[in-house]
């Protein structure tokens, strides 16, 4: 699956535009990026880029992705290392402000899950934070029912996309949660379809 379709399957499922989409398409160069390379000197040797989230911060990430995508018959978001995608996406393809709102986002839902369940997210057991996590997508959905062009996004709106996106991109969910087929034959219009089967990754 390419890039393209990937954000087209994501922002239907969410109902929305991707935040960070045309940055993730035009290989993630954010404004913040460009800024960087445009004050670098030219005979400097390339900076390695610094990262926004530490080692900790991204295995939290990846236990909330396996509670939005937890693994059943097929692998979870865990095992496609949605937390590291999520750093480099956050890193790369997120404008600053956007980078501000999804970093202050992990001291939020750490509030929010203390204030539901009365202790941190990485203590909870998997029907507590599925519960957490239900309850704000329904914020960010009414968040984004009443949001203006200008308004800032919502943090779990952010964690839910980068969520579905780094799966679907990554080789597991497309080996193993889709039908994959690396080298495609000739088109087909009129395919069998039996209820319940996996889309494909390829096209």
């Amino acid at each position: 699956m390419n890039r393209r379709d990937a954000l087209a399957r994501v922002a239907l499922i969410m109902g929305g535009t991707v935040i960070g989409a045309d940055y993730f398409l035009t290989g993630c160069s954010s404004p913040a990026k460009k800024d960087e390379k445009a004050t670098a000197s030219t005979d400097a040797p390339a900076a390695k880029p610094k990262d926004l989230l530490d080692s900790g911060q991204i295995s939290f990430l990846n236990e909330v992705g396996e509670t939005i995508l937890p693994a059943t018959s097929t692998p979870g978001a865990k095992e496609a290392q949605v937390g590291s995608f999520m750093a480099v996406m956050v890193r790369d393809c997120y404008t600053p402000a956007d980078q501000k709102i999804f970093l202050a986002g992990l001291d939020k839902l750490e509030e929010a899950c203390k204030k539901q369940h009365g202790k941190d997210f990485m203590a909870c057991d998997a029907a507590q934070r599925t519960s957490l996590l239900t309850a704000l997508d329904k914020e960010q959905q009414a968040f984004s029912k009443n949001q203006r062009k200008d308004d800032p996004s919502h943090y779990f709106r952010m964690m839910k996309q980068l969520t579905l996106l780094g799966f679907f991109t990554s080789e597991v969910g497309a080996t193993k949660a889709l039908r994959y087929l690396p080298v495609p034959g000739r088109y087909d219009g009129n395919v069998p379809y039996k209820k319940g089967d996996r889309a494909w990754a390829t096209s």
